[in-house]
């Protein structure tokens, strides 16, 4: 009888996607999918949980969003760390497998607008950022008489990015974006694309330039400039104009917000499920603050700035 319950216990703890390794919310091991755009803030949260939770073993995937998505569906992970939930035909997929995805919302997110150093109009009122993303706007003159009549490039991380999807569904409301747009092959090539053309837009997730005691992100702003937003059609002076800040993003003044999801299919209390409720409890959203972006269940100090 104890036998048959061991048996029992075992095959109740075996993961239903992926590896059959026995474990539990704070041991054993997983591969989890997550939106490249979040590499930074992942690898932050993997690293204070496994020297938390010495038996725990979380590989992270990074790729384009397209990709995370279609790792979830196809079992190949149990969660996955994204910038949308489930479309329709996502949610019927899981419907005919008799699975009901746990979604949780961990972060508010927003997408930043990039120049070259010498770029010096680094302002952009909303409906110049969406003349630029539906090709009404292809020239730096249109935006400033006084600017050289060369051509915008804009330049993003993947083709099959949450970023570029963002754009074309939030920014050009499924309208598809220009001929004069390319795809970097990472976040990191994007800057240095940015920073060494001068007639260059790039479109990167906050993330990568919102954690100023980071390294990275400290080199990411020595390259290149970060473009100031109206929600205005006329500003009347620099202060209608707001930058990807930690404090504008949680006021929602800043309009290229996004927020950021786990989605789960671990149909148990696993790693998947001890990992997530790291990042959604008090130390993984402090992880998140600290990073510069918004976290889900903490609110955020507001500090005023100086006159």
């Amino acid at each position: 009888m104890c036998i048959a319950g061991a048996v029992a216990i075992y095959v109740s703890a075996c993961n239903t996607s992926g590896s059959k390794t026995l474990d539990t919310p704070t041991s054993g091991s997983i591969t989890i999918s997550v939106d490249e755009t979040f590499a930074p803030i992942i690898e932050s949260q993997i690293h204070t949980f496994e020297n938390l939770y010495k038996y725990a073993n979380v590989e992270a995937a990074y790729k384009p969003e397209g990709q995370v998505m279609q790792d979830l569906i196809n079992d190949t992970v149990r969660f996955v760390v994204a910038t949308r939930q489930l479309t329709s035909e996502e949610k019927q997929a899981f419907e005919k497998l008799k699975i009901t995805p746990r979604i949780t919302k961990i972060a508010v997110d927003g997408v930043a607008l990039i120049l070259h150093k010498d770029n010096k109009d680094t302002t952009l009122t909303m409906q110049q950022v969406r003349d630029i993303f539906t090709g009404t706007i292809t020239s730096w003159k249109q935006l400033d008489s006084s600017a050289p009549d060369a051509p915008i490039t804009i330049v993003f991380d993947n083709s099959n990015s949450s970023t570029s999807r963002f754009i074309v569904d939030s920014i050009n409301q499924k309208k598809p974006l220009p001929g004069n747009t390319y795809a970097s092959s990472s976040n990191s090539n994007l800057v240095d694309y940015v920073a060494q053309n001068r007639n260059s837009i790039g479109v990167i997730g906050v993330n990568w330039i919102s954690d100023r005691d980071d390294s990275t992100t400290t080199s990411f702003l020595n390259k290149i400039n970060v473009v100031g937003i109206s929600t205005k059609e006329k500003p009347s002076s620099e202060d209608d104009f707001v930058q990807p800040y930690q404090a504008y993003l949680a006021q929602g003044t800043y309009p290229l917000r996004r927020e950021v999801f786990i989605i789960s299919r671990e149909a148990r209390a696993g790693l998947g499920t001890g990992f997530a409720s790291f990042i959604a409890g008090d130390k993984g959203q402090r992880i998140i603050l600290k990073s510069g972006l918004v976290p889900a269940s903490m609110p955020v100090r507001i500090v005023g700035f100086a006159q």
